[in-house]
Order: C-alpha cells, then structure tokens, then sequence
C-alpha cells in the first residue's frame, strides 16, 4: 500500500505519513516488553499482599528463633565451612551443565539441518566437561571411598 508512494517521507496520496507508520511497528516490541515488566511487578505485588493476608501475626519467641533444616541452632552463630564442599559443588556443576546441554542437543540430534558444525560444537563441549572430569578424577574426588 505505501510501497507505491514516490515520496518516502512525505504523504501517500491515502493521506498517512509513513514516518507515524515506521514508528508505530517499531514501538510495538517495547510495548510487548513493557507489558511484560508490568504484568511482573502485578504479580510480585499481588503475591505480597496476598502473603500479608494469609501469613500469621502471632509473633513468639519460637517465631523468631533462626530455622536451618529443621534443626534447632546450637552453639555459637558462626561456623566456617568446610572446604571439601566445593569439590562437591565443582562436580555438581560438571554434571548437570553436561546433562543441561546434551539433553536437549540428543533429542534434535535426527534434524537433516543439523550439520558437521553442529557436532563440532558438541565435540569441543564434551571437550571441556571432559577436562573437568579428569581434574576431579587427578585430585582424586571420583573415588567412592573416602
């Protein structure tokens, strides 16, 4: 309809100016985003107050005391924490990338458009978690026994 307009910036013989047309397309992804961001805040306000409602008032001293677990807090309030978790927390961090990422690259694995890129870039990932493993196998954090 306006492609047939000679002039590009002044008006079509329909009367419309295509600079109002160009930006009312170009404003409709940041009015998608802004509802998006508002339906948000809705949300997050409503669950507050929602929780203001239903939530007990009653404040004791069992109320108040620090909750871990469901164990009572014993001793001081510091504690250092023990290094040995971060081995823990290096080979949780290995496997479930490497189940994030494969998982979903086997399942589109059968896809013709899927191409010798496609398994290089797996190759050089199955690369990487494989240098992780062997890491943790060398510091010795793959054996079953302490």
């Amino acid at each position: 309809m306006y492609a047939s307009c000679p002039r590009r910036w002044g008006r079509c013989p329909t009367g419309r100016r295509h600079a109002d047309v160009a930006t009312l397309t170009g404003m409709q992804g940041y009015a998608a985003a802004a509802a998006v961001v508002l339906a948000g805040i809705l949300l997050v306000t409503a669950a507050m107050f929602a929780r203001r409602l239903v939530a007990p008032r009653a404040v004791t001293e069992k109320g108040l005391r620090t909750y871990e677990s469901g164990v009572d807090p014993v001793g001081f309030g510091w504690a250092q924490s023990q290094i040995r978790y971060i081995s823990f927390a290096f080979l949780y961090v290995v496997f479930a990338v490497d189940a994030v990422y494969l998982f979903p690259w086997a399942l589109v694995l059968r896809d013709p458009d899927l191409g010798v890129a496609s398994l290089l870039e797996v190759a050089v990932f199955v690369g990487v978690i494989l240098v992780g493993l062997v890491h943790a196998g060398r510091r010795g954090l793959l054996r079953w026994t302490a």
